[in-house]
Formats: structure tokens, sequence, C-alpha cells
């Protein structure tokens, strides 16, 4: 139970902070390093105790790699969601009549970003979370929310730089994604984590 509940946590603040940074007014070009910077510090307080997935396709990668029992494959993925989810309610809240435009991307390149930078960021957490060789080290949180804010700048303007399906519930629960826009995100990020871990199996020791 300790560890769904930190899952959840996790997802929640990350949604939150993306949440409360994209609606209007939001931080503009700042809003990647808080993103960022939010789940750098989720991953390092829930990370000993859960792994500090806080998405379904790093849960994916995760379990594909051997380190998640797939037994908890499903309890993850549904807090994930649940926080997301409660999340948007909040920023609702927080932010009530905020003018609100759903994104509207182009689907080769939004799908093309999502899963590049899925896989990118899957494949760190595999290597600085999960590896014996990177076993102990003090980094793990800097590159996981380093490489979330990475992307966020370089695809924001293609796909919204998403990279997590919980975070595309959230979004469309808040208004900036359409609910046509979903399955987009569902399929390239659950495709990159799985591919992050087939190339993990194929480049690490362990």
């Amino acid at each position: 139970m300790n560890k769904l509940l930190v899952e959840g946590i996790g997802t929640f603040f990350l949604v939150l902070v993306i949440g409360l940074t994209a609606m209007a007014p939001g931080a503009g070009a700042t809003a990647p390093l808080a993103i960022g910077a939010v789940l750098a510090a989720m991953v390092y307080a829930g990370g000993p105790i859960s792994g500090g997935h806080y998405n379904p396709a790093v849960t994916l990668a995760v379990w594909l790699r051997g380190a998640c029992k797939a037994a908890d494959v499903p309890g993850y993925v549904a807090v994930q969601v649940l926080g997301a989810s409660a999340a948007a309610l909040v920023v609702g809240v927080c932010k009530p009549g905020s003018a609100v435009a759903a994104m509207q991307p182009e689907v080769l390149p939004a799908l093309t970003a999502e899963l590049a930078l899925t896989f990118a960021l899957a494949y760190v957490v595999l290597h600085v979370a999960t590896s014996k060789q990177a076993a102990g080290n003090s980094y793990f949180g800097l590159a996981i929310g380093g490489t979330v804010m990475a992307g966020a700048y370089a695809v924001g303007n293609i796909s919204g730089g998403v990279f997590n399906p919980a975070v595309a519930v959230g979004l469309t629960l808040m208004g900036l994604s359409s609910l046509g826009n979903l399955w987009l995100y569902l399929l390239a990020n659950c495709a990159g984590g799985a591919l992050a871990a087939l190339a993990f199996r194929l480049t690490a020791r362990d």
C-alpha cells in the first residue's frame, strides 16, 4: 500500500505543476524548469519506496526490464491515473475561469516526438535507477528530471511534451488536450517505454 500511495502522490504533484505552469496565467518558457524540478524532487522522495515511476510508460519499461513485479503493474498504473486526475481537479480550483485551448498537434510529428522522448526518459530511468552498475548513485533524480525538462523544451511545441500516459489523462481533463488526441499519447508513450526496455536489455550487463 505504501508503494501505491507514493506513486499517487508523486504523479499528483507532477501533473499539478504541469497544469499550473501551462494554464494561463502560466510560467511561459520557464515551465519545463519547474516540471523537471518537481519530478526530480518526487523521484528522490519516492524512489526508495516505490521506484518513483509516476508514469505508466516507465512502469511498463521497468516491468519489461524485470525490475517490477507483474502483480504491481495494474495498481501502479491505476494510482498514477488517479493522481493525475486529482491534480487536474485541483488545477481547476486554483485557476477557475482560466482561458484554455486544447493542443492540436500534427499526428505524425507528435507521434514521433513522443515516442522518441518517452524512449529517452524510460531508457534513462532504467540505467540510473534499476541498473546494478549505477546502484547507490546520488544523481538519479536529476538525470530523470533533466531528461523531462530537456524533452519539454525540445518537442513541447510539436507534441506538448507529455511523455506520460497519466499526464495525458490529466491534460485531457484540464482541457489542455482534446480527448481525440489521447490515443496518440497512449500509443507513443507505451511504445517508447517498451523500446527502452528492449534497448536496456541489449546494452546493459545486468
